[in-house]
């Protein structure tokens, strides 16, 4: 499994959607607003999980945080970019 597609399962049972499958989250859909629908507590949620799977914490003043939940894939760079550095 690549890392695009263990985020978007990660959404899916960290936000309890059991009515998705990962291929139903189009890797550069929005998530938030007009795309899958989440919201600031789903984002939190979600910040959590990526938190606790792969060691990475979200700082909203040295990171733009809108953009690096936007889609899955962008989640999946800033994840990878993180550990290079890390």
């Amino acid at each position: 499994m690549n890392l695009i597609d263990e985020i978007k399962s990660l959404i899916i049972t960290s936000l309890n959607l059991p009515d998705l499958k990962p291929s139903d989250i189009e890797d550069n859909a929005p998530l938030f607003n007009e795309g899958l629908g989440l919201d600031s507590v789903d984002a939190l949620e979600l910040s959590l999980a990526i938190q606790k799977k792969y060691g990475i914490t979200f700082d909203a003043r040295t990171t733009n945080l809108r953009e690096v939940f936007y889609s899955a894939k962008s989640l999946a760079d800033f994840i990878e970019e993180t550990n290079k550095k890390g």
